[in-house]
């Protein structure tokens, strides 16, 4: 009997390579396997490129023919910018293909599948299903919820303040903390903030690598930076605004200005930027997550909507005092029948910071 969850393993570690790069695009890896050998892997880089399977069939040639293909996402039956994958491994003769998890666009699911099956090859759907969805939450949710997964990202002292009164925030954590910020940076779709954060700090909102977590053989790829400016007041010397990287800003005025990013008009919910209409506007712009690196004001409004999904709090050992800054602006929050409980997923050091990772147990009606 076939080692199934074996060879799918491996086809989630290829897949894993694209973190960075796939984007907007799922990762995928693939195996084919001949006689207990793996006679070729592939996995899809980069939008526009070659898929996993096409990659994999690549390189095992005539072996393919007869052999198990194992890949992590539903071969795809459409064209879109590459052939359909589905016809592909038809046209290869395998045996057998191993699917770990459907196709979440409900436009498209189970029609590979299907195509596979009518070709006479035989389909197993359902192998380390949930490690695939895992590796492609965001994608996932922007199919099914079509609003991409929200990550906040906080680095806070040991008593839970984000910045001195004054505003003064950098450094609360360490560098090895900051370097891996870079990472989730670079993993993400999008980073949001708020106008405060970016009169406050004029940060570049832009991944950094450094050392050997970055694939050196592909380019970096910037996710796209989203302001949140009600009244349209960013400064033109603003750092995002005097590079080539893409920038966009949810406003509810008019732009009259001439500014190097892309403005978008919103509607108005409580006198700010409607922040369920931002999410709906980015999943159309093919934003699959999105890491949120702001104030406690915009990471307040975030949560009381119910559209952050993880909280990631670096935590530094020290201590900032009462004076200083908290996580979230909470205002409405007066009894503890009213408290948001969060679920510790992951707990580990990271330099001498420690990374807490919660999810944010909503109340029903969220």
């Amino acid at each position: 009997m076939a080692n199934h969850e074996y060879y799918m393993a491996r086809s989630l570690q290829l897949a894993e390579r694209g973190r960075y790069t796939a984007d907007p695009n799922p990762c995928v890896g693939c195996v084919i396997v001949k006689d207990g050998t793996i006679v070729g892997e592939g996995w899809h880089q980069k939008a526009g490129e070659g898929h996993a399977e096409v990659n994999a069939l690549a390189v095992a040639g005539d072996k393919a023919y007869q052999a198990d293909c194992y890949v992590t996402l539903e071969p795809c039956s459409h064209f879109g910018k590459t052939p359909p994958c589905a016809d592909a491994l038809i046209v290869a003769g395998v045996k057998r293909v191993i699917i770990a998890m459907t196709d979440p666009n409900p436009l498209v699911s189970g029609q590979g599948i299907d195509r596979l099956r009518l070709a006479g090859i035989d389909v197993i759907v359902g192998v380390l299903t949930e490690q695939a969805q895992h590796l492609n939450r965001g994608f996932c949710q922007r199919m099914r919820l079509q609003r991409p997964l929200v990550r906040s990202k906080i680095a806070m002292s040991i008593d839970g303040r984000t910045a001195m009164a004054s505003g003064q925030s950098q450094w609360i954590t360490g560098p090895d903390a900051r370097q891996d910020v870079q990472k989730l940076r670079a993993e993400s779709s999008a980073i949001l903030t708020g106008i405060g954060t970016i009169i406050a700090d004029n940060p570049s909102l832009t991944v950094r690598p450094e050392g050997s977590w970055y694939p050196v053989e592909q380019a970096i790829r910037q996710p796209l930076r989203v302001i949140v400016d009600s009244q349209l007041k960013i400064p033109a010397d603003s750092v995002v605004l005097t590079d080539s990287r893409p920038t966009l800003i949810a406003t509810l005025t008019e732009n009259t200005r001439r500014l190097n990013a892309d403005v978008i008009q919103l509607p108005s919910q409580a006198e700010q930027v409607d922040l369920n209409v931002l999410m709906s506007e980015l999943a159309q712009r093919q934003i699959n997550s999105v890491m949120v690196e702001a104030g406690s004001k915009l990471n307040g409004a975030l949560l009381q909507l119910g559209l952050i999904d993880e909280l990631l709090i670096y935590m530094a050992p020290k201590l900032m005092g009462d004076s200083a800054r908290g996580l979230f602006h909470l205002p409405s929050l007066n009894e503890m029948s009213q408290a948001i409980d969060l679920a510790i997923s992951d707990v580990r050091a990271i330099g001498k910071d420690w990374r807490i990772t919660l999810t944010p147990q909503y109340k029903k009606g969220h």
